[in-house]
């Protein structure tokens, strides 16, 4: 676990924590703030993948980068590692770790995989957001919480009820965490990708590389930089600016359903 404390330069600049930073969509985000010169606070559940990428941030753009490896199923585990990190200011907080796992018909789904996409698609990003919440509210700073939803957080398709309804969640928690902080300079985003290609479907088909690849076959998808891209997009706004929830597909992606391949 990298935990130095930082340098009196360094805490002028702004601060990032990333969770599911090790890889896709998390790790692009890192490396896009990183180019903008802000500090990374990064969590995954791989080790060997964080370290590599934070030796590669920091040693390419200059910043300071720490990381620990954290599974954010376990509130427990959350908690402390905020505690780890209680001398950083944290200025946006980037809910990006989630899964799909499983695809079938309801009936037929393993509940482990439920209880795995429920703990961290839900739960996960509801205890990182409370603790990074309650810190940002009792210092009075400005800041911003960028949670990475779904296409299919909108409209729900065959074979993925768990999954499209655990979306369909971080959009509602967005929506009413917004609200709920409204008195207070913190801003909410929300981001539902389409296709995005990254170990996303490797995962859900538990490792069956053909069948991912099938999955974008005859379409050009997203990439985790097109993500990267709109999530800096909403915290780069002005202060005034609150990007409430971006919704983006690729060209030949209509929505979650209607797909055209070539």
């Amino acid at each position: 676990m990298s935990d130095e404390s930082p340098r009196k330069d360094e805490v002028l600049r702004k601060t990032v924590l990333i969770t599911g930073a090790s890889s896709g969509i998390g790790a692009a985000c890192a490396e896009k703030f990183a180019i903008q010169g802000w500090n990374l606070l990064l969590t995954a559940r791989r080790q060997d993948r964080l370290e590599a990428l934070s030796a590669h941030l920091s040693a390419t753009y200059g910043v300071t980068v720490n990381w620990q490896t954290l599974d954010v199923r376990r509130r427990l585990d959350v908690e402390q590692s905020l505690t780890n990190w209680q001398d950083r200011q944290i200025d946006v907080l980037i809910n990006n770790a989630g899964l799909a796992l499983g695809w079938g018909k309801l009936p037929d789904n393993n509940p482990d995989d439920w209880d795995t996409m429920i703990d961290t698609n839900i739960k996960g990003l509801l205890w990182m957001s409370r603790s990074v919440v309650r810190r940002m509210i009792a210092t009075g700073q400005a800041g911003q919480i960028v949670n990475i939803g779904s296409i299919a957080g909108i409209q729900a398709y065959p074979n993925g009820a768990v999954y499209c309804a655990s979306k369909a969640a971080v959009r509602f928690i967005s929506d009413g965490l917004r609200q709920d902080v409204i008195e207070h300079p913190i801003r909410v985003t929300n981001i539902q990708p389409g296709f995005v290609e990254t170990e996303f479907s490797v995962v859900r088909f538990h490792g069956d590389t053909n069948r991912a690849k099938a999955v974008y076959q005859g379409i050009k998808p997203l990439t985790g930089q097109d993500i990267a891209d709109a999530v800096w997009y909403a915290v780069s706004a002005p202060a005034h600016v609150q990007v409430a929830e971006i919704t983006l597909t690729a060209t030949h992606q209509a929505n979650a359903t209607v797909i055209h391949r070539a």
